[in-house]
């Protein structure tokens, strides 16, 4: 007979599986900071390829590190100021549950 083992608790809040409960301060950090950088460099991988579409098949001409400045910081600064307090609520949840 095969048994399953699990880690960690069954109720918890997950995300795609992945269990929100129980960071320290460092990982909470991380977490916020993995977050933006991915969101920065996603928004701005679909921006360049929208402007390659723009620029090519409809003939303008848009510089391409627009996407940078217009696109990509400022989607990765709205996830960080929202990462931060919701991974520090995470963090500070976890503090005092213990």
């Amino acid at each position: 007979m095969m048994q399953s083992v699990h880690s960690g608790t069954h109720g918890g809040s997950r995300i795609f599986g992945f269990p929100l409960e129980g960071f320290g301060i460092f990982t909470s950090l991380l977490l916020s900071l993995a977050a933006a950088f991915f969101t920065f460099f996603a928004t701005t991988c679909i921006a360049i390829f929208s402007l390659l579409v723009w620029n090519g098949i409809l003939g303008h001409n848009v510089n391409y590190a627009d996407t940078y400045r217009y696109v990509g910081f400022p989607a990765g600064v709205v996830v960080l100021i929202v990462a931060v307090p919701f991974f520090g609520v995470l963090w500070l949840r976890a503090k005092f549950t213990r």
